[in-house]
């Protein structure tokens, strides 16, 4: 099922239909086929595919400490509730934002990568402050690429291939984020005597109760796609956390790891599911404001500091491009250019969020390709994001109630998604291969080096080269040549560290 014939169904379910509400008219959901309901249970699929988030960052950013061997929020202990708290607070925020604002079904939170990043490669060299404060400075600059009009010019130049080709490898990166979180992909241990980096399950076996409950989730979704449905990528989540729960009730299976470093491979990925014994907790959001603007210029120098911004600018920049793209191919927004509606609001809001996510000390914000879940529950507005931005916000006191779903869960409903915008690589054409090449470059790159950015990446670099290599460079669009020599610089990091003495 494509990203258009997808879009095409939810039309012709309500075709003509006049405005029913005011709520309608605002959100243009008729306009767009959609209906309240399709919304609400897109929203509900979307936070419950991403709510991860509030217990994974803080256990990036939580477990990291910075220069002064403090950790995130200071003192010695990590405060995971406070950094999970004030997430959860950003992520419904800048949710809302992208849903009231630009009308578009994409859910934003702290960039996974992007975390890590600031945890392990920027804390480390100054003070949490300082790192946070870059962050900020990162998503100022966005923003005004975005205001001059740089950061759209450079999507309207991109090839209608290539933005193809960006949605697809999309769709196979979470659909391998969805096989290797539910366990039925596996890492092979460094120790093994082997080349094959991953395989299948555990020592080539599927093992345990909670990869059981993610097949049946799979394939109850796909079975309840395939007799249409409605609702079928949510009612999959909520039955596989059911399941999820009676199974660990009865059998004690407990988690897949607990810190320092005990390992159950037969265990639940992220969360074990369980009734929680408390519904509501107090959040404390004493997180938020805690950055410095300019620190990070004193403390490791102006070259350092700079090199810093730029790595998560670019990772930025071009994420949520591609994001953007590609949920609006799946939802069947894009225009003739392949441009989705909004365009100009969408990545004011997604920049405005990277700032956000520094100033409450928790990294950078930025959209989530998660929201392909909604939208493969019917989406097409931001009456979807609300949702998701309002479950957010609430799971700023209802923490144990996101921390019943298990990866096991969750994930099954990245793996349809991940299918319905796989399809769409039957548009490319093939037989150029001045064009194909960088398009399958762009697919294959995003899965296998686990960075969207780095598919991205390759695909212009690879489209410039050849484009001049065969005498065509008047056919590139001059932004192209410029992203695409900063794509290089990018690749080229630690040699330009190097050159600049930063360690």
């Amino acid at each position: 099922m494509s990203g258009a014939s997808t879009a095409t169904t939810a039309r012709d379910d309500a075709p003509g239909r006049e405005p029913s509400s005011g709520i309608d008219r605002y959100f243009k959901i008729s306009e767009r086929g959609s209906t309240i309901s399709r919304e609400v249970r897109g929203g509900l699929a979307t936070f419950f595919t991403m709510a991860y988030i509030i217990v994974l960052n803080p256990l990036i950013l939580g477990s990291a400490r910075d220069a002064d061997g403090n950790v995130l929020g200071g003192g010695s202990t990590p405060n995971f509730a406070l950094i999970a708290a004030a997430t959860a607070l950003v992520a419904g925020a800048v949710t809302l934002a992208m849903g009231l604002y630009a009308n578009y079904p994409l859910a934003l939170a702290t960039g996974l990568g992007l975390n890590a990043f600031v945890a392990f490669a920027i804390a480390s060299k100054m003070s949490w402050a300082d790192a946070m404060g870059l962050v900020v400075l990162e998503g100022i600059v966005i923003l005004v690429l975005v205001l001059t009009g740089f950061r759209r010019a450079v999507f309207s130049a991109v090839p209608m291939a290539l933005k193809t080709a960006i949605s697809v490898g999309i769709g196979l990166f979470i659909a391998f984020i969805g096989l290797v979180d539910a366990g039925v992909v596996r890492r092979n241990p460094d120790i093994a005597n082997t080349p094959v980096p991953v395989g299948f399950g555990n020592a080539g076996e599927l093992q345990g109760w909670p990869v059981l409950v993610f097949a049946i989730g799979l394939l109850a979704i796909v079975i309840m796609m395939v007799r249409k449905v409605k609702g079928a990528i949510l009612i999959g989540i909520v039955g596989a956390t059911v399941l999820a729960v009676i199974i660990e009730a009865i059998a004690n299976i407990g988690p897949s790891f607990t810190p320092p470093d005990k390992v159950n491979p037969h265990g639940w990925g992220l969360n074990v599911p369980a009734i929680p014994d408390t519904w509501v907790e107090k959040p404390d959001f004493s997180l938020l404001g805690n950055f410095s603007l300019l620190g990070s210029f004193e403390r490791v120098g102006f070259v350092t500091a700079v090199l810093f911004a730029f790595t998560l600018l670019l990772a930025d920049f071009f994420d949520t491009l591609g994001t953007m793209t590609a949920i609006g191919a799946e939802a069947g927004l894009l225009d003739e250019e392949g441009n989705p509606p909004n365009t100009q609001r969408i990545l004011i809001v997604d920049s405005v969020a990277a700032a956000a996510g520094g100033a409450a000390a928790v990294s950078s914000n930025t959209s989530y390709i998660e929201s392909a879940a909604g939208v493969g529950e019917g989406a097409r507005t931001g009456l979807a994001s609300v949702v998701t931005g309002v479950l957010f916000l609430l799971a700023t006191f209802l923490a144990p109630i996101v921390e019943i779903v298990p990866y096991e869960a969750a994930t099954p409903a990245l793996v349809v998604v991940g299918f319905l915008m796989m399809v769409q690589v039957r548009v490319i054409p093939w037989d150029d291969w001045e064009i194909a090449i960088p398009a399958f470059l762009t697919i294959v790159l995003m899965p296998f080096s686990y960075s969207i950015t780095v598919g991205i990446g390759a695909g212009f670099v690879s489209y410039v080269v050849i484009k001049a290599a065969v005498g065509k460079a008047a056919q590139v669009h001059p932004l192209l040549w410029v992203v695409s020599a900063l794509f290089v610089v990018y690749f080229a990091i630690d040699p330009v560290q190097q050159l600049f003495g930063v360690n």
